[in-house]
């Protein structure tokens, strides 16, 4: 079974993405980036779902710290986001995001997303 990070300091929201995808995947999860970076050096996932707005360190700070890191370069990271701002898609990417999804979450969208890069 493939397995996907979850990096999102709402509980309701990682509690949402967690029903959406407990059936098809082994989920981690991580509250914050520092635990979401260490969590990715150790486990390895096939995927990570990364909010932007984080405590701390922001997603964006740690895609740059996981792409530049020879152990999780490889990992797709998608970033999960409610900042929809003219120029947010362009920074997640440039930062080194592998996609970039919205929230409030459309379903169908987010599942399309992680297959194309599992």
């Amino acid at each position: 079974m493939k397995k996907i990070l979850i990096i999102e300091d709402i509980e309701d929201n990682r509690d949402l993405l967690i029903q959406l995808l407990e059936d098809d995947y082994e989920l981690l999860e991580a509250e914050e980036a520092i635990t979401g970076i260490s969590i990715s050096q150790r486990q390895q996932p096939d995927l990570i779902l990364m909010d932007i707005s984080l405590p701390r360190m922001d997603g964006l700070q740690a895609t740059q710290i996981l792409k530049n890191n020879a152990l999780t370069k490889h990992i797709p990271i998608i970033a999960v986001t409610g900042n929809a701002m003219v120029g947010d898609r362009e920074k997640a990417l440039s930062a080194g995001c592998d996609e970039y999804v919205t929230k409030p979450i459309d379903i169908s969208t987010i599942f399309d997303v992680i297959e194309r890069f599992i």
